[in-house]
């Protein structure tokens, strides 16, 4: 059978940038393991199978496979896909208004918004289905230090500290002193996330462009990605980050991520938080999207 593909890079608007997606469609009939064969074959952080939604109201049901793994849900899997659906079934009516498209994962259902104007990129944004939790027993800086081939000194600045947080997939989060020790860090000398520990997300206050708040990086080795250009899953969790170290006044505010510098794809996330006496309501991600390629499987 054929079945058609596209791969995109997305949280980003310029082409071999961001962080690279595939999506293949018509998936009904794949079996878990052949899914995670084609994931594998793709190689990239994650790629995404489409088939018919359970309800009909909703646009789509999805899975995610890295190439390791399936994920119950991933930030720039649905940016990349809520941008791609809409861009293929309603080009026209999306180029006039924003199109609201709805993606069954296994999370729960995850709604979307896609965007295309005039001389711009595609993009889509999302509530996240959950809010960040906090969890407990983060590992001590010298342990996280050690890891990533950082002194200990490396590790926090201003009131930030080793936190783990989860908005569905789990993250340890890692404020990093500066710049050139977020460079410095390596993803290689420690497989994070083998032991069914969580990923590692570093974050330093610093950034190398005007208008982005944080720069980051993301290791997470058991998941078959050595590094990840870009974590949609962890900027959402991230604001549970935010308010508890540095919460913003009550009302809207938008927070821009930079990550995948040091890969050579840098990307922008756009993160959202909804803040209303002192608590936060809600979290959207998002970001632009670009269609780089598109083929067929013959499987």
């Amino acid at each position: 059978m054929r079945r058609q593909f596209y791969t995109l890079d997305v949280f980003t608007d310029l082409a071999l940038s961001g962080n690279p997606l595939a999506v293949v469609l018509d998936a009904q009939g794949l079996d878990d393991a052949r899914m995670q064969k084609i994931a594998q074959e793709f190689n990239l952080s994650e790629t995404v199978f489409v088939s018919d939604p359970t309800d009909p109201v909703n646009t789509a049901a999805i899975r995610i496979f890295t190439p390791a793994r399936e994920l119950p849900f991933a930030g720039h899997p649905t940016v990349g896909t809520a941008a791609l659906l809409a861009h293929l079934r309603a080009p026209d009516l999306l180029a006039a208004q924003d199109l609201r498209v709805v993606l069954e994962e296994r999370v729960g259902d995850v709604v979307c918004v896609a965007r295309h104007r005039k001389g711009k990129a595609l993009a889509a944004y999302f509530t996240s289905p959950r809010l960040p939790e906090r969890r407990e027993g983060s590992p001590s800086p010298e342990t996280v230090a050690a890891r990533l081939g950082l002194q200990p000194a490396d590790i926090g600045f201003g009131a930030q500290r080793l936190s783990t947080f989860g908005a569905g997939l789990d993250y340890l989060f890692a404020p990093i002193a500066s710049i050139e020790a977020l460079e410095r860090a390596s993803p290689d000398l420690y497989r994070w996330g083998a032991n069914g520990e969580p990923a590692i997300y570093l974050y330093a206050k610093q950034t190398a462009a005007s208008g982005s708040t944080y720069r980051a990086r993301m290791f997470a080795a058991a998941l078959g990605v050595r590094e990840d250009p870009a974590t949609g899953s962890a900027a959402a969790a991230f604001a549970g980050v935010i308010m508890a170290f540095e919460p913003p006044p009550d009302g809207d505010t938008v927070i821009t991520l930079e990550q995948g510098v040091e890969m050579g794809r840098r990307s922008l996330i756009a993160l959202g938080l909804d803040v209303e006496g002192g608590a936060l309501k809600s979290v959207t991600i998002g970001g632009s999207a670009v269609i780089v390629s598109e083929g067929a499987l013959n499987l």
